[in-house]
Protein backbone atom coordinates (compact mmCIF):
# COMPACT_ATOMS: atom_id res chain seq x y z
CA UNK A 1 0.00 0.00 0.00
CA UNK A 2 2.39 2.60 1.13
CA UNK A 3 4.15 2.13 -2.26
CA UNK A 4 0.97 3.22 -4.34
CA UNK A 5 2.32 6.62 -2.66
CA UNK A 6 6.17 6.16 -2.86
CA UNK A 7 7.40 8.89 -5.66
CA UNK A 8 3.89 10.71 -5.82
CA UNK A 9 3.60 14.93 -5.49
CA UNK A 10 0.40 14.43 -3.46
CA UNK A 11 1.20 13.22 -0.47
CA UNK A 12 -0.36 16.02 1.68
CA UNK A 13 2.35 16.79 4.07
CA UNK A 14 1.88 18.02 7.42
CA UNK A 15 3.82 19.11 10.70
CA UNK A 16 2.67 17.30 13.47
CA UNK A 17 3.91 18.47 17.18
CA UNK A 18 7.90 18.69 17.59
CA UNK A 19 8.19 19.21 14.07
CA UNK A 20 7.86 15.57 12.40
CA UNK A 21 6.03 14.95 8.93
CA UNK A 22 3.32 12.79 8.34
CA UNK A 23 2.10 11.98 4.85
CA UNK A 24 -1.68 10.29 3.82
CA UNK A 25 0.37 7.43 3.03
CA UNK A 26 1.40 7.66 7.05
CA UNK A 27 -2.44 7.55 7.69
CA UNK A 28 -3.15 5.00 5.16
CA UNK A 29 -0.99 2.43 6.01
CA UNK A 30 -1.51 2.69 9.95
CA UNK A 31 -5.36 2.20 9.28
CA UNK A 32 -4.75 -0.71 7.17
CA UNK A 33 -2.71 -2.05 9.75
CA UNK A 34 -4.76 -1.74 12.95
CA UNK A 35 -8.20 -2.61 11.05
CA UNK A 36 -6.66 -6.14 9.89
CA UNK A 37 -4.77 -7.05 12.85
CA UNK A 38 -7.04 -6.22 15.19
CA UNK A 39 -9.43 -7.84 13.26
CA UNK A 40 -7.77 -11.23 13.03
CA UNK A 41 -6.17 -10.73 17.18
CA UNK A 42 -9.49 -9.96 19.02
CA UNK A 43 -8.85 -8.40 22.62
CA UNK A 44 -4.99 -7.32 21.46
CA UNK A 45 -3.72 -4.34 22.61
CA UNK A 46 -2.25 -1.64 19.77
CA UNK A 47 -0.07 1.41 19.68
CA UNK A 48 1.28 3.11 16.88
CA UNK A 49 2.74 6.75 15.83
CA UNK A 50 -0.42 7.40 14.14
CA UNK A 51 -2.96 6.23 16.35
CA UNK A 52 -3.84 8.36 19.27
CA UNK A 53 -2.77 6.70 22.24
CA UNK A 54 -6.46 7.10 23.92
CA UNK A 55 -7.10 4.02 25.94
CA UNK A 56 -3.41 3.45 27.80
CA UNK A 57 -5.07 1.23 30.35
CA UNK A 58 -6.73 -1.09 27.98
CA UNK A 59 -3.46 -1.88 25.70
CA UNK A 60 -1.47 -2.12 28.75
CA UNK A 61 -3.28 -4.98 30.43
CA UNK A 62 -3.84 -7.00 26.92
CA UNK A 63 -2.41 -10.08 26.75
CA UNK A 64 -0.36 -9.22 23.72
CA UNK A 65 0.05 -5.60 21.89
CA UNK A 66 0.89 -4.69 18.29
CA UNK A 67 3.25 -1.77 18.52
CA UNK A 68 3.69 -0.24 14.93
CA UNK A 69 5.39 2.28 12.61
CA UNK A 70 3.28 2.66 9.39
CA UNK A 71 6.63 4.71 8.26
CA UNK A 72 9.25 4.63 9.72
CA UNK A 73 11.95 7.04 8.08
CA UNK A 74 8.91 9.52 6.70
CA UNK A 75 11.44 12.23 5.52
CA UNK A 76 12.87 9.65 3.52
CA UNK A 77 10.01 8.32 2.26
CA UNK A 78 8.81 11.87 1.44
CA UNK A 79 12.14 13.27 -0.52
CA UNK A 80 11.78 9.44 -2.65
CA UNK A 81 14.76 7.79 -0.81
CA UNK A 82 14.12 4.22 -0.24
CA UNK A 83 15.17 3.79 2.93
CA UNK A 84 12.35 3.49 4.83
CA UNK A 85 10.38 0.62 6.51
CA UNK A 86 6.56 -0.58 7.67
CA UNK A 87 7.89 -1.33 11.31
CA UNK A 88 5.32 -4.15 13.28
CA UNK A 89 6.12 -5.41 16.52
CA UNK A 90 4.87 -8.06 18.72
CA UNK A 91 4.75 -7.45 22.52
CA UNK A 92 3.88 -9.72 25.03
CA UNK A 93 4.46 -8.67 29.28
CA UNK A 94 6.62 -5.93 27.90
CA UNK A 95 8.96 -8.21 25.64
CA UNK A 96 8.52 -8.59 21.83
CA UNK A 97 7.88 -11.83 20.38
CA UNK A 98 7.35 -11.26 17.00
CA UNK A 99 8.48 -8.64 14.70
CA UNK A 100 9.21 -7.44 11.19
CA UNK A 101 10.21 -4.71 9.34
CA UNK A 102 9.04 -4.43 5.72
CA UNK A 103 10.68 -2.28 3.33
CA UNK A 104 9.77 -2.60 0.07
CA UNK A 105 11.50 0.23 -1.94
CA UNK A 106 14.51 -1.66 -0.78
CA UNK A 107 13.15 -5.45 -1.65
CA UNK A 108 14.19 -6.32 1.79
CA UNK A 109 12.14 -8.12 4.57
CA UNK A 110 13.35 -8.65 7.91
CA UNK A 111 11.61 -10.48 10.62
CA UNK A 112 12.31 -12.32 13.87
CA UNK A 113 10.77 -14.68 16.40
CA UNK A 114 11.37 -14.96 19.86
CA UNK A 115 13.63 -18.11 19.68
CA UNK A 116 13.49 -18.28 16.00
CA UNK A 117 16.29 -16.31 15.08
CA UNK A 118 16.23 -13.31 12.64
CA UNK A 119 16.08 -13.41 8.47
CA UNK A 120 15.98 -11.40 5.95
CA UNK A 121 14.16 -11.76 2.70
CA UNK A 122 14.26 -15.59 4.48
CA UNK A 123 17.85 -16.22 5.15
CA UNK A 124 19.50 -16.44 8.68
CA UNK A 125 21.03 -12.91 9.72
CA UNK A 126 23.60 -12.56 12.40
CA UNK A 127 25.48 -9.47 14.31
CA UNK A 128 29.27 -9.13 13.41
CA UNK A 129 32.04 -9.63 15.64
CA UNK A 130 34.07 -6.92 16.20
CA UNK A 131 37.21 -6.06 14.48
CA UNK A 132 40.13 -3.80 14.43
CA UNK A 133 38.24 -0.72 13.44
CA UNK A 134 34.37 -0.21 14.16
CA UNK A 135 31.60 1.32 12.43
CA UNK A 136 28.45 2.55 14.58
CA UNK A 137 25.66 4.74 14.40
CA UNK A 138 23.81 7.42 16.13
CA UNK A 139 25.13 10.87 17.62
CA UNK A 140 28.45 12.04 16.49
CA UNK A 141 29.58 13.15 20.32
CA UNK A 142 29.06 9.66 21.25
CA UNK A 143 31.15 7.71 18.70
CA UNK A 144 33.60 10.50 18.75
CA UNK A 145 33.84 9.78 22.52
CA UNK A 146 34.10 6.07 21.81
CA UNK A 147 36.97 6.52 19.61
CA UNK A 148 39.14 9.01 22.01
CA UNK A 149 38.35 6.54 25.05
CA UNK A 150 40.86 4.02 24.00
CA UNK A 151 38.52 1.20 24.07
CA UNK A 152 37.49 1.06 20.43
CA UNK A 153 38.83 2.45 17.13
CA UNK A 154 35.68 3.93 15.47
CA UNK A 155 34.14 5.55 12.73
CA UNK A 156 30.58 6.95 12.65
CA UNK A 157 28.50 5.47 9.63
CA UNK A 158 26.42 8.20 8.09
CA UNK A 159 23.03 8.45 8.84
CA UNK A 160 20.28 6.21 7.99
CA UNK A 161 16.57 8.09 7.99
CA UNK A 162 15.12 5.09 9.53
CA UNK A 163 15.41 3.91 13.35
CA UNK A 164 14.07 0.48 12.53
CA UNK A 165 16.64 -0.29 9.70
CA UNK A 166 19.40 0.89 11.33
CA UNK A 167 19.10 -1.41 14.30
CA UNK A 168 18.63 -4.06 11.66
CA UNK A 169 21.63 -3.36 10.08
CA UNK A 170 23.45 -4.08 13.10
CA UNK A 171 21.29 -7.05 13.55
CA UNK A 172 23.02 -7.78 10.02
CA UNK A 173 26.36 -7.25 10.19
CA UNK A 174 26.22 -3.59 8.72
CA UNK A 175 27.24 -2.07 11.00
CA UNK A 176 28.94 -2.99 14.35
CA UNK A 177 26.13 -1.16 17.02
CA UNK A 178 24.46 1.88 17.31
CA UNK A 179 23.51 4.74 19.77
CA UNK A 180 19.87 5.93 20.02
CA UNK A 181 19.38 9.48 21.34
CA UNK A 182 16.82 9.75 23.65
CA UNK A 183 13.19 10.33 22.83
CA UNK A 184 12.77 7.58 20.61
CA UNK A 185 9.50 5.53 21.04
CA UNK A 186 8.57 2.01 21.65
CA UNK A 187 6.97 2.16 17.31
CA UNK A 188 10.49 3.01 16.56
CA UNK A 189 12.35 -0.14 17.86
CA UNK A 190 9.47 -2.83 18.96
CA UNK A 191 10.15 -5.04 15.93
CA UNK A 192 13.90 -4.36 15.57
CA UNK A 193 14.92 -4.92 19.26
CA UNK A 194 13.65 -8.43 18.45
CA UNK A 195 15.46 -8.41 15.10
CA UNK A 196 18.68 -7.28 16.98
CA UNK A 197 18.25 -9.98 19.86
CA UNK A 198 17.55 -12.85 17.96
CA UNK A 199 20.20 -12.22 15.53
CA UNK A 200 23.01 -12.22 18.68
CA UNK A 201 22.81 -8.13 19.67
CA UNK A 202 22.23 -7.26 23.14
CA UNK A 203 19.97 -3.90 22.64
CA UNK A 204 19.94 -2.01 26.24
CA UNK A 205 19.12 1.40 27.49
CA UNK A 206 21.93 3.55 28.96
CA UNK A 207 22.64 1.94 32.00
CA UNK A 208 22.75 -1.38 30.90
CA UNK A 209 18.87 -2.55 31.53
CA UNK A 210 16.96 -4.75 29.10
CA UNK A 211 14.49 -2.24 27.44
CA UNK A 212 10.97 -2.84 28.42
CA UNK A 213 8.09 -1.53 25.86
CA UNK A 214 3.92 -0.99 25.73
CA UNK A 215 4.67 0.92 29.47
CA UNK A 216 2.42 3.79 29.90
CA UNK A 217 4.72 6.85 28.67
CA UNK A 218 6.21 5.19 24.83
CA UNK A 219 9.18 7.80 25.04
CA UNK A 220 12.79 6.20 26.06
CA UNK A 221 16.14 7.51 26.94
CA UNK A 222 19.39 6.65 25.80
CA UNK A 223 20.17 3.24 23.91
CA UNK A 224 22.91 0.94 22.64
CA UNK A 225 22.51 -1.58 20.67
CA UNK A 226 25.56 -3.73 19.31
CA UNK A 227 27.61 -7.08 19.35
CA UNK A 228 27.34 -8.05 23.13
CA UNK A 229 31.65 -7.99 23.20
CA UNK A 230 30.95 -4.05 22.71
CA UNK A 231 28.39 -3.63 25.36
CA UNK A 232 30.41 -2.48 28.21
CA UNK A 233 32.52 0.43 26.09
CA UNK A 234 29.90 1.90 24.51
CA UNK A 235 27.82 2.04 27.90
CA UNK A 236 30.44 3.89 29.42
CA UNK A 237 30.76 6.29 27.04
CA UNK A 238 27.35 6.91 27.90
CA UNK A 239 27.91 7.29 31.21
CA UNK A 240 31.12 9.56 30.45
CA UNK A 241 28.81 11.89 28.95
CA UNK A 242 25.57 11.99 30.82
CA UNK A 243 23.15 10.24 27.98
CA UNK A 244 22.05 8.14 30.37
Amino acid sequence: MAMQYFGGSDLDVRLKDGESPVTKADYAVDRYLRETLLAARLGYGWLSEETADSDVPGRMAAPRTFIADPIDGTRAFIAGHAVWCISVGLVEAGKPVAGVLECPALGETISATAGGGAHRNGRSIRVARPGAELLIGGPRALVDRLNASGAARARRHSHVPSLAYRLAMVASGAMDGSFVKPFASDWDIAAAALILTEAGGVFTDGKGADVTLNGADPLKGTLVASHPDLKAAMLGVVGDLGFG
